[in-house]
């Protein structure tokens, strides 16, 4: 348990589905069996390693933080060098891995996406922009690109499209969580948007990314890469979870806000899996 409360099996989850979607979508069809789980065991590994890192980086203003305590007297139980010991271990194993089983490109998107989260977003943006969350979603989204290039070592049009989704999400999907805490974030000095630009703005910044995820996650039907099935659930989705999330911004619901956030991020991956893999396979 101590090891899972510092590897974050709640995001390694999320990206996993993500990879998942990728894949699904760049063969319009369930990937082969020694793809599909050769792919998610890399991007869990990677993913599971670069959280460790996260945690042994960001230890110090953890402890200023009650929100991840939890996190904070796993790691002091582990140890800080043994955690750093076993975080680069599992992305190590992710790449070599990858390079054996899958190929250059989705080895080389790993590499970024760890590389841009422990170095390009802990070490830098989330400590001294309040635009940090903008450029720091790379990560988050390249999972995405993980997955097609497993498939389809040249991603398309469709999977930059998703890639683009998640990217657009991570402002919306932080904002709610910075908003919640951000007295925490204050005292540990991160300025992140809410302490450094206030909380109206915040809310207007969340508001315009949430309301432009609709056209955008509705542009895979548009464009043909997904059926109406999909075009009408995106539509629904999309427009329940901006009402939803306005609703909840506004009355300051800012808990239930987050939440949305990840049933609504849930709700399109697993539509372009349906989609994708069984309603118009190729």
């Amino acid at each position: 348990m101590r090891y899972a409360a510092i590897a974050k099996p709640g995001i390694a989850a999320g990206v996993g589905f993500a990879g998942m979607a990728g894949m699904v979508l760049a063969g319009h069809g369930l990937p082969d069996v020694r793809t599909g789980a050769t792919c998610l065991f890399c991007i869990l590994a990677a993913a599971a390693g670069s959280a460790i890192f996260n945690v042994v980086l960001e230890r110090r203003t953890d402890a200023m933080m009650p929100r991840v305590e939890g996190r904070l007297r796993a790691l002091n139980t582990i140890g800080a060098a043994n955690a750093a010991v076993l975080a680069a271990a599992l992305v190590l194993v992710s790449l070599s891995v990858s390079l054996a089983r899958l190929n250059v490109v989705s080895t080389g998107l790993i590499l970024a996406a760890t590389v841009s989260y422990t170095l390009l977003y802990t070490v830098y943006l989330k400590r001294r922009s309040p635009y940090g969350t903008v450029t720091g979603g790379i990560p988050g989204a390249l999972p995405v690109l993980i997955g097609y290039s497993a498939v389809s070592p040249r991603p398309g049009l469709d999977g930059l499209i998703l890639f683009a989704v998640m990217l657009l999400w991570q402002p919306p999907h932080f904002l709610a969580l910075a908003l919640k805490y951000r007295g925490e974030y204050r005292a540990a000095g991160l300025p992140v948007m809410p302490v450094a630009l206030g909380e109206g703005y915040s809310k207007v910044f969340a508001l315009l990314y949430a309301t432009a995820l609709v056209p955008l996650a509705l542009s895979l039907y548009i464009l043909g890469y997904c059926s109406a099935y999909y075009g009408w659930f995106a539509l629904a989705a999309g427009l329940a979870f901006v009402i939803s999330y306005f609703t909840d911004m506004k009355r300051g619901n800012f808990g239930r806000a987050f939440l949305a956030t990840i049933l609504y991020m849930m709700g399109i991956l697993g539509a372009v899996v349906v989609d994708a893999g069984f309603i118009t396979p190729n």
